[in-house]
């Protein structure tokens, strides 16, 4: 099993920053992909972008150019630069981990992102 934690959430006013953070600890060698996903309200979760262990990065077209994701695979760490916030990245932000190709098969416990107009 491998368990994730999330920090760096909060209330932020629009076109500000965050960054996130994410630890893995427990059977992280079975891990080489991480990522955030993002669930608002009434809205499906949804992913915003992912870091594999050999540094490939991907991202949703509505994070293009203002998030960035970076990892520290030694570590198993995942961060999320989060800039020119708008109001609709509003959500629950959640770290995953998984197998590259095998879906992400471990879920944090989401941390509050609030973005004010």
């Amino acid at each position: 099993q491998v368990q994730l934690v999330e920090s760096g959430g909060g209330l932020v006013q629009s076109g500000g920053s965050l960054r996130l953070s994410c630890v893995a600890s427990g059977s992280i060698y079975s891990i080489n992909v991480m990522g955030w996903y993002r669930q608002a309200p009434g809205k499906q979760r949804e992913l915003v972008a992912a870091v594999t262990s050999g540094g490939s990065t991907s991202y949703a077209d509505f994070v293009k150019g203002r998030f960035t994701i970076s990892g520290d695979d030694a570590k198993k760490r995942v961060y999320l630069q989060m800039n020119s916030l708008r109001p609709e990245d509003t959500a629950v932000y959640y770290c995953s981990a998984g197998r590259f190709g095998g879906g992400f098969s471990y879920w944090g416990q989401g941390t509050q992102v609030t973005v004010s107009s």
